[in-house]
C-alpha cells in the first residue's frame, strides 16, 4: 500500500497518529532474503531457516522448501517473515483436500501428509521442554494421533456476513473498476473470519472439520436468508440482523444448533426457525440468543429454547455428559477419551487417593477418574461450568464427587485443604497462560505426591515445570494431537514430589 493509499485509508485518524504511520512506513524498509532453505519447524506453525548464522522464522512454509523471504521483524539474532515466492517445494507436501486451504485461518497444515504432523509436534514438545523446563526429562511417549483427522470436531461456529474475504486469487483474476470490486466484497456470506481479520468472512462451501448436516445448515440457512432478504451482520458497522451460527454434533446422534441474532424480529425468527426445523428435522435442540453487543462472545447472554430440552448429551466411555450451549468440553470427542484416560493412568490411582481437579471446568476430568478415587474436588471460576459439572455427576450417579466455584488462587488455602482433605493427586488442566504463580507456590507448598498437568500449551507448561522443578521431578510426558492439521498440541506431564 503507498503513503498515499495509506493517508486516504486513515483519514479519520488523528493528526498525531496520522503522520506517525506514514513516517513508519517511509522509513520502513523493505529486506528480502532469496532462496532460503527451510531446515526444521520450529513452533506454533512456523519453520525456521538459517542465513549467516541467523534464524530466520517464516510462516506458511514446510521444512524442504526454498523460498523468497520478506521480513516484517528483524532482530540481531533473529527474524520473521512471509514468503514472498516458493521456488521449490518440499517432497513432503501433499495436496490440500480442502479448496479454502490458506485462505480460513484453519488446518494450517494441510498440506502436511499426518504422520509429518504428528513428527513436528512430537519434536515441538521436546524442544520446548528441554529449551523452557530445563529439567532432566523421561524418554518421551510417542504421540497419541487421531484415527480420525477429518470430521472430528464435535463444535463449530460460523459467522453469517454482510461482508466476503476475497482471496488473494480471485483478486488477481478480476479485470473489474474499483467500484466492482467494492460491489464483489459486499456480498451476504457464511463461513469463518478471515485470518487476521474481524469483519471480513470467507464464504465456505465445504468444511472437513465436522460431519454432516453442518456444510448442509450453514448453505441452506445462508442461501434462505438470502432470498428473503435478511440482512446479514456487519462486523465494523454494527449493522444487520443474522450473526453467528454454533453447530454441535455429539457421537451420540444428537445436534443442538444455536442462532444468533443481533436483535428480536419476531417475523423474521418465525421464518428462519420454521425453515430450519422443517428442512432438518433431526435437529435434537434449537436455540437462539439476542446478541446486541459488538463482540461475539455470549456467555452474559441466555439463549432461548425453540426446540428441544436446551442441551445435548455426549458420551466417554460410559460415562455422559450434559452440554449446554455456553457449556465448555473438548471439541475433538474421541481424542478427549484418549487425554482423559492418559490422564487417569498417569494419576496411578488406586481408590484410596482424595484428588483435586483444578480449572475443572464442566468436571470432564474429575468424573472421568472418579471410579478409581476415593473422593474428587472440582474447582473452576465459571459458576456456569460448575453448575454443569454438578448436573454431570448427578447424571453418572457419582457421590464421590463435590465442585466448587472460585478462581483457584483464592479458594485453594490451607482452610479450604484442611476442610476437604489433603490431596494424594492434584489434577491441573489450565488455560493457554498456564498456571498463575501464586497456584504454583501453593502447589509447592502442599507438597502432593503427585501432579498430573494437562496442558494445550507446552511452552507455558514447560515454563511452569521448570518452577516445579525445585521439588518435582518428571517422571511421564505424553502429547495428544487434538487437532490435525493445525499445529495445535495438548500435552500431559506426569511430576512427583522428590523424595531426598
Amino acid at each position: 500500500m503507498s503513503v498515499k493509499q495509506l493517508t486516504q485509508y486513515y483519514i479519520g485518524l488523528k493528526e498525531k497518529k496520522l503522520f506517525a504511520l506514514i513516517f513508519a512506513v517511509v522509513k520502513r524498509q523493505k529486506i528480502i532474503l532469496e532462496d532460503l532453505l527451510i531446515e526444521n519447524y520450529a513452533a506454533e506453525g512456523k519453520s525456521l531457516a538459517k542465513q549467516n548464522g541467523k534464524v530466520i522464522f517464516v510462516e506458511n512454509t514446510v521444512p524442504g522448501d526454498v523460498v523468497d523471504v520478506q521480513l516484517y521483524k528483524n532482530k540481531k539474532d533473529w527474524a520473521e517473515g512471509f514468503p514472498l515466492q516458493i521456488k521449490k517445494y518440499s517432497e513432503d507436501r501433499v495436496a490440500p483436500f480442502c479448496q479454502h486451504f490458506g485462505v480460513c485461518g484453519g488446518c494450517q497444515w494441510q498440506m502436511l501428509p499426518y504422520e509429518k504432523q504428528l513428527e513436528y509436534k512430537q519434536k515441538q514438545v521436546y524442544d520446548v521442554l528441554t529449551r523452557i523446563g530445563k529439567t532432566q526429562l523421561p524418554e518421551i511417549f510417542p504421540i497419541a494421533g487421531a484415527a480420525e483427522t477429518r470430521f472430528y470436531r464435535n463444535k463449530l461456529e460460523y459467522s453469517f456476513s454482510a461482508k466476503k474475504f476475497i482471496a488473494e486469487n480471485e483478486f488477481r483474476q478480476l479485470k473489474s473498476s474499483d467500484a466492482d470490486i467494492v460491489a464483489m466484497s459486499q456480498q451476504s456470506v457464511a463461513g469463518f473470519y478471515a485470518k487476521g481479520m474481524y469483519d471480513k468472512v470467507v464464504d465456505i462451501k465445504t468444511c472437513w472439520l465436522q460431519t454432516e448436516p453442518t456444510n448442509a445448515l450453514r448453505n441452506s440457512i445462508a442461501d434462505f436468508a438470502r432470498n428473503q432478504n435478511f440482512p446479514f451482520y456487519d462486523f465494523k458497522q454494527h449493522t444487520g440482523w443474522l450473526r453467528n451460527m454454533m453447530v454441535r454434533i455429539a457421537t451420540t446422534g444428537e445436534i443442538m444448533i444455536n442462532i444468533v441474532l443481533a436483535y428480536k424480529d419476531e417475523n423474521k425468527m418465525q421464518l428462519l426457525f420454521d425453515f430450519i426445523l422443517d428442512r432438518f428435522p433431526q435437529i435434537t435442540t434449537l436455540l437462539y440468543t439476542i446478541n446486541e453487543k459488538r463482540n461475539d462472545s455470549i456467555y452474559d447472554l441466555t439463549p432461548q429454547i425453540i426446540k428441544g430440552n436446551g442441551y445435548i448429551t455426549e458420551q466417554l466411555e460410559n460415562f455422559k455428559y450434559k452440554i449446554s450451549p455456553k457449556s465448555f468440553f473438548q471439541t475433538n470427542t474421541k481424542q478427549a477419551e484418549k487425554l482423559y484416560t492418559i490422564t487417569r493412568n498417569f494419576a496411578e490411582l488406586t481408590g484410596k487417593e482424595i484428588v483435586y481437579d483444578l480449572y475443572c471446568g464442566t468436571g470432564s476430568i474429575g468424573i472421568f477418574v472418579s471410579p478409581q478415587a476415593r473422593k474428587i474436588i472440582g474447582v473452576e471460576v465459571i459458576e456456569e461450568a460448575i453448575n454443569d459439572a454438578k448436573e454431570n455427576a448427578a447424571l453418572n450417579n457419582i457421590a464421590n464427587a463435590s465442585f466448587y466455584t472460585g478462581d483457584v488462587i483464592d479458594i485453594c488455602n490451607n482452610d479450604f485443604f484442611e476442610k476437604h482433605g489433603t490431596a494424594d493427586v492434584i489434577i491441573v488442566d489450565p488455560p493457554r497462560a498456564g498456571l498463575h504463580g501464586d497456584l504454583i507456590e501453593k502447589l509447592l507448598q502442599t507438597e502432593t505426591p503427585v501432579i498430573v498437568y494437562v496442558s494445550c500449551n507446552p511452552a507455558t507448561q514447560a515454563r511452569d515445570i521448570n518452577i516445579l522443578n525445585e521439588k518435582y521431578s518428571v517422571e511421564k510426558i505424553q502429547p495428544v494431537d487434538m487437532f490435525p492439521h493445525t499445529h495445535h498440541i495438548e500435552n500431559v506431564v506426569q511430576l512427583k514430589l522428590r523424595t531426598v
